[in-house]
């Protein structure tokens, strides 16, 4: 056996810029540090490779037409180690000791061709999911010498009997598989180690009865603590704060009304850095004696009243980008909210991590009647009628202006919101308040004096 053995870290990376700072984070954290990490990059077309050159990355392969052997075979072409670990971009290594615990494994014998770990779900992912997982990636240890299952999400292999057989360049799926039944054909045998273990977002989409796996997975979740799933740590991840702002900044009880949304981002556990998107010199200089970061000003062009929000925020989004920072959340924050309570933001985005979310955004329940005009003038009713407010269907009312939390993706799409948004219910009654004239502005003085 080598000591301290070289590890070579293969990465196929696709679009994996929602996970791969967590990736890499988990990867870099790790106890044993004989490692060099390789990305075979399979023309990404969003920020991965971004975000993947913060962390240092020996080497970054490209490849076309993918087939996952054939990326596998590439990395390694071009790694050094004398052990191979195969790690999916979207796996998030659960602790410190998930590398040395792969080594440990291979180390026991050498009839070991390859060693696999475990996978835990994502608190967010589908019943059918976890359920998968649950039944497949047990907590038991055990030696295969017949059964070929193997994953490559999560794996170790000696580079010796790659050598002598690569994976299959032209399969589409079940690579792993392969190539471990030719190595069970050898006389070798394979080892799953439950202590080395990740997290994964598999997306595994099964038809079945769909109330039958929420409660299975229920039970599973309730009797077993373990297999709760986890979550992105905001801490690891790379968080800013836009507010944008137009025009000279009016005061509200003797302070720059912009003070009250620089303070929460500045607040916040979660948010490294606050920027504000203004087109006045003025306001520029006011956010910056106040902590935040105001690095360009927004084109007059940028301020018409047919401009939207997302106009705005996507052009901020490309100037901060610009410089290099590359984040993995967008806090939005508009001036005009200066009641949001304490810890809302960074309740809001745990709310996002945890239930995996596209974006989220606060939120007011409303049991009233909601109304809307249509374009004959005519009123229409939306909410469920006239019945007693616990039976009406619920209704909410979106405040995007007290915060959203959001992808960067969908900015830079001109998309405040992505597709899947969860909504965070805000309970205090002043924090929807909202200050846009001077007689709000009266008012919401008179409210802050009196608290």
């Amino acid at each position: 056996m080598v000591k301290n053995p070289k590890v070579s870290i293969i990465i196929r990376t696709r679009n994996e810029e929602r996970w791969i700072s967590s990736c890499l984070e988990a990867v870099y954290s790790q106890e044993y540090t004989n490692f060099e990490v390789i990305i075979v990059d399979n023309e990404n077309e969003d920020r991965t490779l971004k975000k993947a050159n913060q962390f240092p990355v020996s080497k970054v392969v490209p490849i076309k037409d993918y087939l996952p052997g054939k990326a596998l075979n590439t990395g390694i072409k071009a790694s050094k180690g004398d052990y191979i670990v195969c790690l999916s971009g979207h796996c998030i290594p659960v602790n410190q000791m998930w590398l040395g615990n792969l080594v440990a494994a291979m180390e026991e014998d050498e009839v070991y061709a390859g060693v696999y770990g475990r996978q835990e779900p994502m608190s967010f992912s589908s019943s059918a999911d976890k359920r998968d997982m649950v039944v497949v990636f047990g907590l038991d240890r055990k030696i295969q010498s017949k059964d070929s299952f193997f994953h490559n999400a999560n794996s170790i292999i000696r580079k010796s009997l790659w050598e002598e057989v690569p994976f299959d360049d032209n399969l589409t799926n079940i690579e792993d598989r392969i190539w471990a039944q030719e190595m069970l054909n050898r006389g070798y045998k394979l080892l799953y180690e439950p202590e080395a273990s990740v997290y994964h977002y598999h997306g595994i989409h099964q038809d079945g009865d769909h109330e039958r796996l929420i409660n299975v997975v229920r039970i599973i979740e309730e009797k077993h603590a373990q297999f709760k799933g986890g979550q992105l740590d905001a801490k690891q991840l790379k968080i800013i704060a836009i507010i944008p702002v137009k025009g000279k900044q009016q005061l509200l009880n003797d302070r720059p009304q912009l003070s009250y949304s620089i303070d929460v981002a500045r607040q916040s556990k979660f948010i490294d850095k606050t920027f504000v998107a203004t087109d006045d010199k003025k306001t520029a200089e006011i956010a910056r004696d106040l902590g935040a970061e105001c690095p360009f000003l927004r084109p007059q062009s940028l301020s018409e009243p047919y401009v939207n929000l997302e106009t705005v925020q996507q052009f901020a989004l490309g100037k901060i980008e610009e410089t290099g920072l590359y984040p993995d959340l967008v806090v939005h924050l508009e001036v005009t909210y200066p009641f949001r309570q304490q810890g809302l933001i960074d309740e809001m985005i745990n709310h996002l991590l945890k239930g995996g979310y596209d974006s989220v955004i606060a939120a007011r329940p409303e049991s009233g009647f909601l109304w809307q005009e249509n374009e004959q003038g005519n009123f229409i009713r939306l909410d469920s009628g006239d019945v007693p407010r616990k039976f009406k269907e619920k209704s909410y009312v979106g405040l995007h202006g007290l915060g959203v939390v959001t992808h960067p993706e969908f900015i830079r799409q001109e998309r405040l919101l992505g597709d899947r948004v969860g909504l965070y219910l805000v309970n205090s009654p002043l924090a929807g308040f909202e200050v846009r004239d001077n007689k709000s502005r009266k008012i919401a003085a008179t409210l802050l004096n009196s608290t």
